[in-house]
């Protein structure tokens, strides 16, 4: 894969030690863990070599996406990172061939990706987690969230309307509302995590 097919996103740069921090903690020590939504690629590249033990498998539904992961992964690779796959978050069960991994999948990633996707892409994550997950599998979010119906800054409101202005569909998703649709496909939640820049870390366990 030619490396000029590297997209870059400016924020992973600015919150991916956040998050890491948070994944280290939470995430099981071994499987596979599944990112839904990996966007550009470059969060795959940067926690695989930094969370061994498990293995890395990125996914997204554009064909331009799945480029870029594609080229990250030739210019930084990573023995416990994998090629990345096409799935459509809203479609579940996802075409995963679970038996050609390296590993069982034991948690589930999704960053920056239910506020720029219709609902059904979040009813869609939890559905498709709860085929995949075991007993004890962690599923998490992290972005921008409204806690009981308020949003938690003004830049937080001001970016739901903006969503809301390029799509309809789109828009900071509450806490509450994502909390009850994890309990709908079995999950708990263990909390809200404040991140910066106003976002959270939700994460969920099975």
């Amino acid at each position: 894969m030619n490396q000029d097919s590297r997209r870059h996103a400016p924020a992973t740069l600015r919150n991916r030690d956040a998050i890491l921090q948070v994944l280290d903690a939470h995430l099981p020590a071994s499987g596979t863990v599944l990112e839904v939504a990996s966007g550009s690629g470059e969060h795959a590249v940067y926690f695989a070599p930094r969370l061994r033990g498990r293995y890395w498998l990125p996914s997204d539904i554009g064909d331009n996406a799945l480029a870029s992961i594609a080229a990250w992964g030739t210019a930084e690779p990573a023995d416990n990172l994998l090629a990345p796959i096409s799935i459509d978050a809203s479609d579940p069960p996802w075409p995963i061939e679970t038996g050609q991994l390296p590993a069982p999948i034991t948690a589930i990633v999704s960053i920056n990706m239910i506020h720029i996707a219709p609902w059904s892409a979040a009813v869609g994550l939890f559905a498709g987690a709860a085929e995949l997950l075991p007993p004890g599998g962690v599923l998490y979010l992290y972005g921008p969230f409204s806690q009981g119906g308020e949003h938690i800054s003004a830049s937080n409101a001001d970016f739901d309307i903006s969503l809301k202005q390029r799509n309809a569909e789109w828009g900071v998703r509450d806490v509450d509302q994502v909390s009850t649709l994890a309990n709908q496909n079995g999950f708990s939640e263990t909390g809200a995590i404040p991140m910066p820049a106003n976002n959270l870390s939700l994460v969920f366990v099975r």
